[in-house]
């Protein structure tokens, strides 16, 4: 098959955010493996026949490079930044019970963040305990307000042991599980990644990822005994009261409209090993987004 097509795909993608990308990445995020040398022949050609632009190793499909390569530049300092933060909050957030394993998503995991951005973190929590963490990590993000930090606090993707494998399986969460980084527990994320090799029929390039985060930090004395004080029937009782009072929240916030920061419908899916931003909010305008991209570039 030529690989133009699925070049094109990739940059489409990328393009709904401003986002220029390098070779390096391409080849990431192509739907196939290829020759580095045979990427960078078809992308010579591309950019001859003004099919795509290039500057300083960044392509797009616009003409405008200049300002989009001095955005992602500009947002991969500050990203540097943010990521150091966001390694050490890992390790806090890693404390509280239940909590197996921890990764940075969103557009830091791609190296990139706005001066406004927020630290997205994907959370996996032990069976059948998922609501009971998320609540107490959520009342110690109540505490992040008072300094303005809030945003370095945005867990908002929680799975369980019992369900690691991602069910809406498209684009955009391939690409959300391909840059996933991973920052604490080994033993969940492993299995995590594992139990989602789904993404290689999309992006063969899965089975390179980075899936081993650096050495866990040791469980602190809190952990292990809220742990072992909840290990049983209470606990399962405690756990599904938090995610009813959390699902009933969440409903009255979706009856009267209510909006995020950035001014986005807000929605939570409240399943018993799941808390996750309703899909069909974010992900499916992106998607949206993404066919006419391509209906437009004729690629669909």
């Amino acid at each position: 098959m030529p690989l133009r097509p699925s070049i094109l795909k990739v940059i489409a993608y990328f393009d709904l955010f401003s986002f220029p990308i390098s070779q390096e990445e391409i080849r990431r995020f192509l739907d196939r493996e290829v020759q580095e040398s045979q990427l960078a022949a078809t992308l010579e050609a591309l950019v001859a026949e003004r099919c795509l632009f290039r500057l300083e190793g960044f392509y797009a499909l616009r003409d405008d490079m200049s300002r989009l390569v001095g955005r992602r530049i500009k947002g991969g300092r500050h990203a540097d930044q943010l990521l150091l933060i966001a390694d050490k909050i890992s390790r806090r957030l890693y404390q509280f019970p239940y909590v197996r394993g921890i990764g940075i998503s969103g557009s830091l995991s791609k190296h990139y963040a706005d001066e406004d951005a927020d630290i997205d973190y994907f959370i996996i929590t032990r069976r059948n305990r998922l609501w009971i963490a998320r609540t107490l990590m959520h009342l110690f993000k109540k505490w992040t307000y008072i300094r303005g930090r809030q945003h370095w606090y945005c867990m908002n993707y929680f799975v369980d042991e019992e369900a690691l494998e991602i069910e809406e399986k498209n684009i955009f969460t391939a690409t959300e599980m391909i840059t996933l980084l991973p920052v604490c527990g080994n033993g969940g994320l492993v299995r995590f990644f594992d139990a989602n090799n789904w993404v290689s029929s999309f992006m063969p390039h899965y089975k390179h990822r980075i899936a081993i985060a650096p050495p866990n930090p040791p469980a602190g004395f809190w952990k292990r005994t809220l742990e072992h004080l909840l290990d049983n029937r209470a606990g399962d009782k405690l756990d599904d009261i938090f995610r009813r009072l959390t699902t009933k929240r969440w409903e009255k916030k979706e009856r009267r409209g209510a909006l995020d920061g950035k001014g986005y419908r807000m929605s939570l899916k409240t399943g018993k090993h799941c808390s996750r931003p309703n899909p069909e909010m974010l992900q499916k305008r992106i998607l949206e987004q993404y066919e006419r991209k391509l209906s437009e570039l004729e690629l669909d």
